[in-house]
């Protein structure tokens, strides 16, 4: 169960459950890749959990000039 944040908050910064969903993916596979860690600490443990604190802090967002048009 996701408690923190709150899907709410989080909507507010992206578009769609969708969006946040894929954006959420892609950032925690860079995590698990090695990428260095936007914030100094977390309340998850798990990669998706930190890529949402990330987009909930405003370090990750989808760049609208290379998304894909579906």
């Amino acid at each position: 169960m996701l408690l923190y944040p709150s899907v709410d908050k989080l909507l507010d910064k992206i578009d769609s459950r969708y969006s946040l969903i894929m954006l959420a993916s892609k950032r925690a596979h860079e995590l698990d890749a090695g990428a260095k860690p936007l914030l100094n600490s977390y309340e998850s443990r798990k990669s998706v959990g930190k890529a949402l604190e990330e987009v909930e802090a405003g370090l990750v967002s989808i760049d609208e000039k290379n998304r894909d048009e579906d």
